[in-house]
C-alpha cells in the first residue's frame, strides 16, 4: 500500500495542460520571474487618477520579512496588493507616486532602492533605478529612492498638484510624515482602489483562471490517492506538490484537509489525523498564481464511496449550491443569494436533520469576494460583470462527525455566471468515478 501511494503521489499531477496566460510584451523582471503587463497596469493607474481629480497618490511596496526574527513558512516576501495592482512589480521597499496637476497634467514616478551587488549575492538580482527599469515597467520616470528622497519627491508633486495627499498609509501623522511639514488634507485611497479591484480586468482574470486550474488539478490528484489509513498531511502533500509542479507561486491560504470529526471544523488546518474508512474529507484549498488565489472545496469519501446518509447530505448541499448559482446575475447581492440558498435548503431538508431544517447546520455565509486575497476586497456591492466570488454552502453535524462543503469560484457575466472551477469533479458520480479509476475496490463506504 505504501509503495502504491507513493507512486500515485508522483504520477497524479500528470494531467492535460492548459496554456499559460499570454505573456505581456516585455522581458522578465530581475528577481520577479514574470513580466509586467504594461498596458493593463498603466490603465489602472490612469483610472485611479481619473477618480481622485487633483492630488498626489503615494503607494509603498511591501518590505521583506527578517529571516532571523520571523517564522517564514514560504517566501520571505510577498508584494503589497495595492502596489502590485498598480505596477506588477515585485521589488521590495519601492514607492509609486502618482499626481494630477491643476493643469490636468499627470505624472507617474517609480522610486526603487539602489541595487546592492553584495546583498544580491544573498537575495538574487533586483530591479534597480535606470533606463532598463523604465523599459521593463512602462514607467518613464524611474528614480533612485536613496538619492532622490521620498519626501522631496512627494513635496514637489504637491507643489504642482495642490489637492489632497492620498495614501494607503492612512493616518495623518504617518501620511503627513511622508511630506515633511505638509499640513494639507490627507485621504485614505484604499476605498477607491478596492472599488476598482472588485471588477477584474483581462490580465487579472488570466491569473485567476490559472490559479483555479492548478487548484482543480490538485483536487483531482488528491481524489486519486486518498485511502483509509493515510494521514491528512499526506493528502496535503499531494495537493501542494501539484500546486508547485504546475507553477503556483505559493498557497493562497493554509490548506484545509479535515477528515471525520475535523470535517465539521470550518478552518481546521492542522492536518495530522489518520483517516479511517467511512470518513468524509473536506479539502478547502487554493493555489496562488501571479498574486491571485483560487479557493475551491471538495468533500470526498476516503474509502471511495459515499454511504447512503452521506449521499443525502451531500446532494442537499449540491442542490443548494446549484440553486444559488442559478440566481447569479448582475444587480443581485450576496444577501439575496444567501437567502436563495437557505430557502432551498429549508425547502428540501425533509427530515434529514430531524425536526428542524438542515440550515441550522449551515453556519457560515454563502460567498466572499476572490482575487489577490482569498477573502478579497469588495464590501457590500451589487454584482457586476467581471466580479469573481465563491459559492460555498455547507452542512456540519458535529454529533455525527459529518461535514460537507462544496465551494466553487464564479465569474459574473452579462447574463449569469461562469463557473471557473468546473474542472474539479463535483457530483457524487464524478467523484466516485475518479476515485475508483485509481484502482480502489468499490465498497458501500462502511468499511465492510
Amino acid at each position: 500500500m505504501r509503495l502504491s501511494i507513493l507512486m500515485a503521489l508522483i504520477a497524479a499531477p500528470a494531467a492535460a495542460q492548459v496554456p499559460d496566460p499570454p505573456p505581456p510584451p516585455v522581458a522578465e523582471l530581475p528577481g520577479a520571474g514574470r513580466p509586467v503587463a504594461i498596458s493593463a497596469h498603466a490603465a489602472r493607474r490612469q483610472a485611479l487618477l481619473d477618480r481622485i481629480g487633483a492630488g498626489v497618490v503615494a503607494i509603498p511596496a511591501a518590505t521583506r520579512r527578517d529571516l532571523e526574527h520571523h517564522v517564514i513558512q514560504d517566501n520571505d516576501f510577498r508584494q503589497d496588493d495595492y502596489f502590485f495592482y498598480l505596477t506588477g512589480i515585485e521589488t521590495p521597499s519601492a514607492w509609486l507616486i502618482l499626481s494630477v496637476a491643476t493643469t490636468g497634467q499627470r505624472q507617474v514616478t517609480l522610486l526603487l532602492p539602489d541595487r546592492n551587488p553584495r546583498m544580491e549575492r544573498w537575495t538574487g538580482q533586483k530591479l534597480g533605478p535606470g533606463t532598463e527599469a523604465a523599459r521593463l515597467t512602462g514607467i518613464a520616470d524611474v528614480r533612485s529612492l536613496n538619492s532622490d528622497h521620498l519626501g522631496r519627491t512627494i513635496r514637489d508633486a504637491l507643489t504642482l498638484s495642490p489637492g489632497a495627499l492620498y495614501t494607503t498609509m492612512y493616518g495623518r501623522e504617518r501620511a503627513a510624515g511622508l511630506a515633511g511639514a505638509y499640513d494639507g488634507p490627507v485621504e485614505n485611497v484604499i476605498p477607491i482602489l478596492d472599488s476598482m479591484r472588485v471588477v477584474k480586468d483581462s490580465v487579472e482574470l488570466a491569473a485567476l483562471r490559472r490559479a483555479i486550474y492548478i487548484t482543480t488539478e490538485a483536487h483531482k490528484a488528491a481524489m486519486q490517492v486518498a485511502r483509509p489509513g493515510m494521514y491528512e498531511y499526506q493528502i496535503e502533500a499531494t495537493i501542494e506538490y501539484t500546486f508547485r509542479n504546475l507553477g503556483a507561486d505559493r498557497v493562497g491560504f493554509p490548506s484545509i484537509v479535515g477528515s471525520g470529526p475535523n470535517s465539521t471544523v470550518l478552518h481546521y488546518d492542522v492536518n495530522r489525523r489518520k483517516m479511517e474508512h467511512g470518513d468524509l474529507v473536506v479539502m478547502d484549498i487554493g493555489a496562488e498564481y501571479g498574486q491571485y488565489t483560487a479557493d475551491v472545496t471538495r468533500t470526498i469519501p476516503v474509502g471511495g464511496q459515499f454511504t447512503a446518509r452521506q449521499r443525502q447530505v451531500y446532494n442537499l448541499v449540491l442542490g443548494t449550491q446549484r440553486a444559488a448559482m442559478d440566481a447569479i446575475r448582475p444587480g443581485v447581492t450576496f444577501r439575496e443569494l444567501n437567502e436563495v440558498a437557505r430557502r432551498y435548503m429549508r425547502d428540501h431538508s425533509g427530515d434529514l436533520c430531524g425536526a428542524q431544517s438542515c440550515d441550522q447546520y449551515f453556519v457560515h455565509g454563502l460567498s466572499h469576494w476572490l482575487g489577490m486575497r482569498v477573502h478579497d476586497v469588495g464590501g457590500n456591492r451589487v454584482l457586476e460583470p467581471g466580479m469573481v466570488f465563491t459559492v460555498e454552502p455547507g452542512i456540519y453535524i458535529p454529533e455525527e462527525n459529518l461535514g460537507v462543503r462544496i465551494e466553487d469560484d464564479v465569474l459574473v457575466t452579462e447574463s449569469g455566471c461562469e463557473v471557473l472551477s468546473d474542472g474539479a469533479p463535483r457530483t457524487i458520480e464524478d467523484i466516485e468515478g475518479l476515485m475508483h479509476s485509481a484502482g480502489r475496490p468499490k465498497t458501500d463506504g462502511s468499511g465492510q
